[in-house]
């Protein structure tokens, strides 16, 4: 009987431990399992430059959603959508911007709140964009003197 109760209480114990190894995994993975609360934005790039699914999407310096997929449109664009919180709400007149953390680091799309009263609802398009500054370009412009 009594070993019968010790390799019962073994099994418990490994079972919590793999339940907390997998909870685990996923906070840290930022894995998404039952779903957040989030809306759909889009917007338009000429140049993607390096962003990737998956990127982060911040307004002020906070992060407020992610970058869900990109594609190239029929006009040769980069197609890019967004997954926001849906707590943080996106004036019509907002501009979306690919940075640069640091000055070879990750790619991150930036949102400048604008002062309309308009929001952009679920499946809207951010209207105004800016591209991903080509650093390479810059520097071969300056070196060849045509800046």
């Amino acid at each position: 009987m009594k070993k019968f109760d010790l390799e019962l209480a073994v099994g418990f114990f490994l079972l919590i431990g793999i339940i907390s190894l997998a909870y685990i995994s996923v906070k840290l993975g930022k894995l998404e399992v039952f779903g957040e609360r989030r809306y759909t934005v889009y917007a338009e790039f000429e140049r993607a430059g390096g962003i990737k699914p998956g990127a982060v999407v911040e307004i002020a310096g906070v992060e407020v959603g992610k970058v869900k997929s990109m594609r190239l449109d029929k006009n040769y664009q980069a197609f890019v959508e967004f997954v926001i919180n849906t707590d943080i709400k996106i004036q019509e007149d907002a501009i979306a911007s690919i940075k640069t953390k640091g000055l070879i680091g990750e790619k991150y799309v930036q949102i400048t709140p604008g002062g309309s009263d308009k929001i952009i609802p679920n499946g809207g398009k951010i209207r105004e964009t800016e591209s991903a500054l080509d650093i390479e370009e810059l520097i071969s412009k300056y070196v060849f003197g045509k800046v």
